[in-house]
């Protein structure tokens, strides 16, 4: 455990930052999945608003340093050709 007092600060932020990150990345995982299943269930306004609702939160995460920006456009783009392929 840390010793200094700026260890210590450092170790409560850590803290902090890995639970705020860990509720953006299951709000990712949970949002992908609801696009998922809009696409399988073939419904074409629920997909895409779920789809721009995902973009969204996934840009949000990259803008915060959650996650890498190449990251974030690379899930927005594989669930962008994702209801592409399954609306046509």
């Amino acid at each position: 455990m840390a010793d200094h007092k700026s260890a210590l600060k450092r170790a409560r932020q850590n803290e902090k930052r890995r639970l705020r990150n860990k509720s953006t990345k299951t709000r990712i995982k949970k949002i992908v999945k609801g696009v998922r299943l809009a696409v399988n269930e073939k419904s074409k306004e629920a997909t895409l608003s779920e789809l721009n609702t995902a973009k969204s939160i996934i840009d949000k995460a990259a803008k915060k340093g959650v996650i890498h920006k190449k990251t974030a456009s690379r899930k927005i783009s594989r669930l962008s050709r994702l209801v592409n392929t399954g609306s046509a």
